[in-house]
């Protein structure tokens, strides 16, 4: 159900549940501002709660949950389900709100793999909870963004990881060619919350807004039906937890700039860049310290101080082209990763026709091809793009099977009598006989972009 269907409308305008009619975002109930109780002293921040159930704030949370979409959590509610439930229960949500009272259900747990190997764990919230930390983040992130450091991309308006790797490749070619590339261990499982709490205490006054963060940190994850309490860690899948990252780890950010070095950090992944090993050996232990007084502990085995160009940061690898300029290429396991999926989409026993292999396949190259369009590496992406045709060519033959079908598919094409017959002949050989010229005249590379396969190389 949306709000926008079945409601009356005013002067044009839509009538939403949220709010009061002349009701002031600053008020209390009885029109006057929260007391000490509510806030503190701190300019700005003793009535934020009233900006989070602000209609203008709540009316783009909404609109942000439901075009993030994303499943249920562990009370079933969908995401097309919660402005109806919104209709009938916000007056009661409000109130709760304001009174400092609302408890946020735990999270769902859910596993993904990890690209590189391994198995990431989410949270992820009711829908409910989604949509009031969206209308939270939308307060918070105006204030806090504008003093994190300029040297952190990760989860921030208008700042992308392209960003984060162009100013890493700045860094090496302006002479620092050793980089101690840092890796926190389970970073987002082992936030501690008093430590985090701490340092959102000096930013904000209202008590109501920090006792409702602690409780998100605090509601547990449920496994298996069974509610499992957490006393550290910020889940991810909700979306206050990226910035809740970004407030613990400016504190590390803003040493490393009093300390002038050069680095660049997205997320937990932080890169410092500098001339010698000695000198990374010397911040490698500085930043241990660090991060031990944040009660984070740093993955020693993933952790090193190495040559840039032999370390990957945010799927992108450096190489040294000539006359000494340093260029971007895809990093060794973001192409394994990627072969991977091509080899799962194009498996020749799914039993799918070409033009639904393709699309899917385009689908997700497309958006490949977007994000690692800095490499400047024609021939690696060249190579690819033979190698997708060929999968796809092998594809295609599979679905023919019998050799007097290859051969009057094959001549309908334009292959000649002799190329066509010899590839019939071969047809139990799918991978040798999809490289055969007959195939590649059969199906050339435009047939392929007239399905929708992009070109990876430029």
């Amino acid at each position: 159900m949306d709000l926008e269907e079945g409601r009356p409308q005013k002067s044009g305008q839509l009538e939403l549940p949220f709010g009061r009619p002349g009701e002031a975002w600053g008020a209390g109930r009885s029109g006057e501002p929260p007391s000490a109780a509510h806030g503190g002293a701190r300019s700005g921040t003793w009535c934020l709660m009233e900006e989070v159930v602000q209609p203008g704030n709540l009316k783009a949370a909404l609109q942000r949950v439901k075009r993030n979409k994303g499943g249920p959590g562990i009370d079933g509610m969908t995401v097309e389900e919660l402005p109806g439930w919104l209709w009938a229960n916000w007056e009661r949500l409000r109130e709760e709100l304001l009174a400092g009272h609302y408890r946020p259900l735990p999270v769902k747990r859910q596993i993904i793999p990890k690209p590189g190997g391994g198995e990431r764990e989410l949270g992820i919230p009711t829908v409910v909870d989604r949509f009031i930390q969206q209308a939270i983040l939308q307060v918070l992130q105006p204030r806090f963004d504008p003093g994190f450091s300029e040297h952190s991309y990760g989860f921030r308006p208008s700042r992308r990881a392209h960003d984060a790797v162009r100013r890493a490749q700045r860094y090496v070619q302006e002479g620092r060619r050793w980089v101690v590339d840092i890796d926190l261990a389970k970073f987002f499982d082992r936030v501690n919350h008093d430590v985090l709490m701490g340092r959102l205490e000096k930013r904000i006054a209202d008590r109501r807004m920090l006792g409702l963060i602690r409780r998100y940190l605090d509601a547990g994850i449920m496994v298996s039906g069974v509610v499992i309490e957490r006393h550290e860690g910020t889940p991810q899948g909700g979306p206050l937890s990226p910035l809740l990252a970004n407030v613990l780890l400016d504190e590390v950010d803003k040493e490393l700039e009093r300390r002038g070095h050069a680095f660049v950090r997205y997320a937990d992944d932080c890169n410092v860049y500098v001339r010698s090993r000695r000198a990374g050996e010397r911040v490698l232990a500085g930043l241990r310290k660090l991060y031990d007084r944040l009660r984070l502990q740093v993955n020693e085995a993933k952790s090193a101080v190495d040559l840039a160009t032999r370390r990957d940061f945010l799927g992108f690898g450096f190489r040294v082209a000539a006359e000494g300029r340093i260029k971007l290429r895809v990093a060794g396991k973001a192409l394994e990763a990627m072969k991977a999926r091509v080899r799962e989409v194009t498996n020749r026993h799914r039993g799918r026709s070409l033009s639904l292999v393709t699309r899917e396949l385009g689908e997700y190259l497309f958006g490949w091809r977007a994000y690692f369009k800095l490499a400047e590496s024609p021939r690696v992406l060249g190579d690819l793009d033979k190698w997708i045709r060929h999968r796809l060519r092998c594809v295609q033959l599979t679905q023919w099977k019998r050799g007097t079908t290859v051969f009057r598919e094959l001549r309908a094409r334009g292959v000649g009598t002799v190329a066509a017959a010899a590839a019939a002949a071969h047809t139990r050989r799918w991978w040798r006989t999809s490289a055969s010229q007959a195939l590649n005249i059969a199906l050339p590379t435009r047939v392929f972009a007239t399905l929708g396969l992009p070109q990876l190389a430029p």
